[in-house]
């Protein structure tokens, strides 16, 4: 009887061991989740996905429909990390939603433009031409200062990253300007004159990045300003899985080379 009795126990106590021994090794197996927008840059981070996963890395690409679920997703802790905005617009959601993101590492940084498929490259943009603009308030402002440094419109002097179309002083070619969701941008061509989105939705609709009518990274201190940045939690800045996929990122030669076919030499690599 004592020795059946003492069999139950330690039969009992293993499988409470083999339990918790499985319970602790579910985080290490979990896939590291990243989140991102539909963009063709995410060919370059699929590329150090299937890099990682031969240095035994489970990397999972998470896309999210808008510029918001990413940051959302992150704080709700449904994902990892993300990787699609630039410090502006980060600063802009922690200041609006009280929350700490933090950018730990430089991806890429590219240029936004004023596209079009009913305008060449050199053309004039008509009189009352309707162009669309990024909604968000941190792409609204870059919007609007490339359009002004383009000489289609003028602003308040200082306004600078904060400017609104309120802000415009003279449209003296009677410009409609209409802000869109970021996101969407690709998919208006056809309805407006010109479009001011990023190279990676230009592509999306099919337009060369090189034909873009003018673009905003001419000036030096925008390339860190608006580069892509990793973003995290203060609690997982450390994940020693984040760091690892992102110095395989940053170091791939592969990866450059993806993102130099899509940008060409619309691309710097900052870090």
């Amino acid at each position: 009887m004592f020795t059946s009795r003492l069999l139950s126990r330690l039969l009992a106590a293993a499988a409470l061991f083999t339990a918790a021994a499985l319970s602790h090794a579910q985080p290490a197996t979990a896939p590291l989740r990243i989140g991102v927008i539909p963009s063709v840059a995410n060919e370059a981070t699929e590329k150090a996905i299937a890099l990682a996963r031969d240095q035994g890395l489970n990397v999972q690409l998470v896309e999210l429909s808008d510029w918001l679920q990413p940051n959302v997703a992150l704080v709700e802790g449904s994902i990892d990390a993300n990787f699609f905005q630039h410090y502006p617009f980060l600063e802009r959601f922690n200041q609006s939603r009280g929350t700490k993101l933090k950018p730990i590492a430089y991806g890429y940084s590219t240029t936004i433009g004023l596209f079009s498929r009913k305008l060449k490259k050199g053309d004039a943009v008509p009189d009352g031409a309707t162009i669309a603009v990024l909604s968000d308030p941190v792409n609204n402002a870059r919007s609007l200062l490339l359009l002004e440094s383009a000489g289609l419109i003028k602003l308040k002097p200082g306004v600078g990253h904060l400017a609104t179309q309120a802000d415009i002083t003279d449209n003296p070619k009677k410009l409609k300007i209409v802000p869109i969701e970021g996101a969407q941008s690709a998919r208006v061509f056809d309805d407006v004159t010109a479009v001011v989105t990023y190279t990676t939705f230009a592509k999306h609709a099919g337009i060369d990045e090189k034909d873009g009518l003018a673009f905003d990274n001419t000036v030096p201190e925008n390339v860190k300003r608006y580069a892509i940045r990793w973003v995290t939690t203060p609690e997982r800045e450390n994940d020693a899985r984040l760091r690892k996929f992102i110095s395989i990122y940053q170091q791939s030669p592969e990866v450059k080379q993806i993102l130099r076919r899509l940008y060409g030499d619309l691309i710097d690599f900052p870090w």
